[in-house]
């Protein structure tokens, strides 16, 4: 049977989800409170116990409807016995019906993606990395740790609105959840930036601004406070910042629910994801 989970699901859902990714016991269950919502959560159900999952959280892309899929996992017992496959056609037949246009997800591994191509995904929002030597400008400075949920959704929106938004309410659980691990944020009235300091180097997992000296000036700033002096940047396919440089890596994938439409113009990142 498929079917949306309850709350009274949350204990088999927690099991689920944990078995498959790891964690704690408290992450999970904010995922399937807070950033997904039980009603958007989409389970299989055998006997007594639930024997898949998956996540269907609400996100618009170009104004459109669609959904983030996340935490998709089957229990063990149940592997190699297309469940998943099943659950996914489900959950497609009723956001569907509901609406939506389209889903994306990023795949656990690189063997995923063949699975998920199977089940009419695509690749796309490739990110490009970068490593880059931060020169020593002490007149670079830049606001530190400000940037708050809503802000982030607003600077999105001005950077690049062709990006995959959540609700408001799952931005707050997506930098919660960065900030608990060690995140730093700095903007200018120019650009903005997100940062972890990883083994002396500032590794920014987004990063926008008008212009390439824009985006230099970030860097300086985070020099200024960490005194580090090398970065590894990640970019989304689609922006324009330092072209030419680095190497493109898949990331996520998207399904058309209904006709295509481009997305080789659009960003996805943060997404809950620990990238």
């Amino acid at each position: 049977m498929f079917r949306n989970a309850q709350k009274e699901d949350l204990d088999e859902l927690i099991r689920l989800f944990t078995g498959a990714f790891g964690g704690t016991e408290a992450f999970a269950k904010m995922v399937m409170e807070q950033f997904a919502g039980f009603e958007n959560v989409f389970a299989a159900q055998r006997g007594e116990r639930l024997a898949a999952c998956l996540c269907a959280v609400p996100v618009t892309l170009k104004e459109k409807k669609g959904a983030y899929y996340y935490g998709v996992c089957t229990d063990k017992e149940w592997q190699g016995q297309g469940i998943m496959t099943d659950l996914m056609r489900f959950a497609q037949e009723k956001l569907q019906a509901e609406g939506a246009e389209f889903a994306v997800l990023i795949p656990a591994g690189e063997a995923l993606f063949d699975f998920y191509a199977q089940r009419g995904f695509q690749k796309a929002f490739a990110k490009r990395q970068l490593e880059r030597k931060i020169p020593n400008n002490l007149w670079a400075v830049a606001e530190f740790d400000t940037i708050t949920a809503k802000g982030l959704e607003a600077l999105r929106k001005k950077y690049m609105p062709n990006s995959v938004m959540f609700r408001s309410s799952a931005y707050v659980e997506v930098l919660t959840d960065l900030y608990s691990g060690g995140l730093t944020t700095l903007s200018t009235e120019n650009g903005y930036g997100l940062y972890f300091k990883r083994n002396e180097r500032l590794e920014f997992i987004e990063l926008f601004a008008k212009t390439d000296r824009d985006a230099e000036y970030l860097l300086e700033a985070a020099r200024q406070k960490e005194s580090v002096d090398t970065a590894l940047v990640q970019l989304g396919r689609c922006q324009n910042l330092f072209l030419g440089e680095g190497a493109l890596r898949d990331y996520g994938m998207i399904q058309f629910f209904g006709p295509d439409f481009d997305a080789d113009d659009c960003y996805m990142r943060l997404m809950l994801d620990d990238e």
